[in-house]
């Protein structure tokens, strides 16, 4: 199946969104949609690891401008990476083989894939790899967009996120997982950076599609 990483792409905008500077947002829907219009209209599926940017092109600019057709087009053809994995299943053209298992994976659901009203299609596929068991946990990590990386809020994110620490540390097979692993690369990183800070031990932070490569056997 041929395949494109799409080029001269800025930032979706979310953040300066969730600061309500949309004099940016729309800055950057002016750099962005003409470039991923163009693969929508040859018919490309468009996918991003990021749920943020994911949710961006498929909710909040196509409401912010309901009658752009570009913007829409782009909206029908954007995918999050394991929703577009689950559809080429259930059509017969993803390889189901995972010859290396992954062990025991404790997965965070972000928030910004639960909105998307998609289904755990992550957990799902992560579950069919040989060999793997899955934790999977929906709790807030605390990162919270750009709340967590903020001096003043730091603290109180690494406060909010200690239950999903915690709970994230101890599978349900016993003992520390092998990997952890979140949508959401922030999220992922402010999770490991909990574990780090709480003492719950070093398991290898991945992101899911990283590990879905790693099941392939790809190096």
């Amino acid at each position: 199946m041929p395949y494109v990483l799409v080029e001269k792409e800025q930032c979706c905008g979310m953040p300066k969104l969730e600061l309500g500077d949309l004099d940016s947002v729309d800055a950057s829907k002016r750099a962005n949609i003409p470039v991923l219009a163009k693969y929508a209209r040859e018919g490309y599926a468009i996918l991003s690891a990021v749920p943020s940017c994911t949710l961006m092109f498929k909710q909040e600019i196509p409401l912010m401008y309901p009658d752009d057709a570009e913007v829409q087009a782009v909206k029908e053809a954007m995918w999050d990476p394991f929703e577009y994995l689950g559809a080429r299943r259930r059509d017969g053209l993803l390889k189901t083989e995972f010859p290396k298992p992954l062990g025991k994976v404790s997965y965070h659901v972000p928030c910004h894939t639960r909105v998307q009203n998609i289904g755990r299609k992550t957990e799902e596929l992560l579950k069919m790899v040989p060999g793997t068991s899955v934790h999977t946990n929906e709790r807030c990590s605390g990162h919270a967009g750009t709340f967590g990386v903020k001096k003043a809020y730091h603290e109180v994110a690494m406060k909010i996120g200690k239950p999903l620490f915690k709970r994230m540390a101890e599978h349900p097979e016993g003992g520390a997982p092998d990997y952890i692993a979140s949508d959401c690369p922030l999220g992922g990183h402010h999770i490991r950076q909990g574990f780090d800070r709480n003492g719950l031990g070093t398991p290898q932070l991945e992101h899911p599609i990283t590990l879905v490569r790693m099941a392939y056997g790809l190096e």
